[in-house]
């Protein structure tokens, strides 16, 4: 395998543990007393799945081989190939017979049966390394019972204690509904889940932020200061920046408290489009009265699916798919748009049927809104527009120190789990605003996580998206402090990401994790 000197010595690096992680011979899982409701729609989907969740404690448990298999699901996040050297590590310390079965290529290679059994040789060549090209991944759904029943058998067939999923919200849907189907039908395996997406929205009270985000954000600010200092020194253009996100805009956000943008869109706001422009064109107006006819803004990907007029037509193209059914106020909405973003309306559709709004070129309808909003107000300065869009770039990145703890951290958990008999279950590491020695583990019931949703007008059980909340600290301090960056440019140049020396660099977490543990 060729590695770059960088490369060579973050293999080198020796993750750090939580107390606990110490003696992995004296830790086990211990059930909770408290059951957390659920409601009956969801609780007759899953009625053989645990509700109470388990707590991580120094305790005798049985050490024994153990055969575990596992996929990465979805999109790349930095960190998953410290998951597998988690995982790997835990079951070689309690048994050097024990064998870990990789699946290629996501779900489908389960269901195809597409598997190899891992060497220390591979796995060691990948630790802290980005991507997912030790299995690579897909986004194949297992529901159907044909193909239920096809993950059950093989599963029977490799004889496998445990199967982790190392995915986002839909992946570990489908863990929760394998380890019900497996229940149901005497299958021995467990199922467990891992959370993963650089979007940051699979949270909850108890998963505090999945791995990831924290790398790809880093990635993205480096970028976004980088282009403020060319913005600063050439004072000519204005740079429109989407970053991904998906839905929520915690990636943005974070960012935004990173690098201090003249103005950072947050989709949860739900602004209209015209607000939007607005916004827009009156901070243009104002900095050229400053003589600065140049900025930074931060859009999120989701963006368009949060204005109020936007979201009611997408609702209806979603039901409808076609144009001749819309209602006559949303056909209005459509026709007022730019032709190239009323044919990625049209066209792009995701897996489940919905308009894949991850397409549709958000910047771009705000510059073209935006230019003809000026010309409208006959603006006398200077508008030149430059689109970004900065997704791809932080999927694959060496993962930062704290994605390289956690995910070590999340694999061996994941490990502990299975030998101790858990299935239905996410795994979860709390307290990650501290240093890792305190860190606590636990395993939560996926249903804590599951609410109904529609996909394709049906009313089905899915992990539900965390939005960015409007009143938790990190909004409300970047609230507190958006309106000085409008016309004074304090931008900040996070520079690359930084994996030796002091620690306030090197093992920092992510900004809005560490001002959600603070009081005020």
């Amino acid at each position: 395998m060729h590695v770059s000197l960088l490369e060579k010595k973050r293999r080198e690096y020796q993750p750090k543990l939580p107390s606990l992680f110490n003696d992995l011979l004296n830790v086990c899982l211990k059930k909770e007393k408290q059951d957390v409701p659920i409601l009956d729609e969801i609780r007759k989907q899953f009625p053989k799945l645990e509700t109470s969740a388990y707590k991580l404690v120094s305790g005798k448990s049985a050490i024994r081989n153990l055969r575990i298999g596992a996929f990465f699901s979805g999109g790349q996040a930095p960190g998953g190939h410290n998951v597998i050297a988690g995982i790997w590590d835990a079951i070689q310390k309690w048994d050097k017979q024990s064998t870990f079965i990789g699946f290629l290529g996501g779900p489908s290679g389960l269901l195809e049966n597409q598997h190899r059994i891992l060497s220390y040789e591979e796995i060691d060549h990948v630790r802290n390394l980005g991507g997912f090209d030790l299995l690579g991944s897909g986004r194949a759904k297992i529901e159907t019972e044909e193909q239920m029943q096809k993950a059950m058998s093989i599963c029977n067939e490799l004889n496998l204690d445990g199967l982790v999923v190392i995915g986002g919200d839909d992946s570990n849907t489908n863990a929760a509904f394998l380890a019900e189907y497996f229940l149901t039908h005497g299958c021995s395996t467990k199922v467990v889940g891992v959370p993963k997406t650089i979007d940051g929205d699979l949270q909850s009270v108890d998963i505090e932020i999945p791995f990831g985000f924290d790398s790809a954000t880093k990635v993205y600010s480096e970028m976004i200061g980088n282009i403020m200092k060319d913005a600063l020194s050439s004072r000519k253009y204005y740079h429109f920046i989407k970053l991904m996100g998906r839905s929520a805009s915690h990636i943005t956000l974070e960012c935004a408290l990173s690098t201090h943008p003249n103005l950072a869109l947050i989709g949860e706001e739900k602004k209209t489009l015209s607000e939007i422009v607005d916004e827009i064109a009156n901070l243009i107006e104002e900095r050229h009265t400053h003589k600065k006819d140049f900025g930074v803004i931060l859009i999120p990907e989701g963006l368009i699916e949060f204005m109020p007029e936007m979201k009611e037509l997408i609702r209806e193209l979603n039901q409808n798919q076609s144009v001749d059914k819309l209602s006559e106020k949303n056909k209005k909405v459509l026709i007022n748009l730019p032709e190239k973003i009323q044919k990625q309306l049209l066209s792009e559709r995701d897996p489940h049927g919905n308009i894949a709004l991850s397409q549709i070129e958000t910047e771009y309808l705000l510059i073209e809104l935006v230019t003809k909003e000026l010309q409208k107000r006959e603006f006398s300065g200077k508008f030149n527009p430059l689109a970004h869009f900065f997704g791809y770039e932080g999927r694959s990145c060496l993962p930062s120190n704290f994605d390289a703890n956690y995910c070590y951290s999340l694999g061996i958990l994941a490990a502990i789990a299975v030998r101790d008999g858990i299935t239905g279950m996410i795994c979860s590491v709390q307290h990650l605003f501290q240093k890792v020695e305190k860190w606590h583990l636990k395993m939560v019931p996926i249903i804590h996580l599951i609410h109904l949703e529609e996909r394709k007008g049906k009313k089905k059980p899915v992990i539900q998206k965390t939005l960015v909340s409007m009143i938790q600290n990190p909004f409300l301090y970047f609230k507190s402090i958006r309106d000085s960056l409008r016309l004074d440019d304090q931008y900040k140049s996070t520079g690359p990401m930084q994996f030796f020396g002091d620690e306030d660099l090197a093992d920092s977490v992510p900004k809005t994790l560490k001002m959600k543990s603070l009081k005020s």
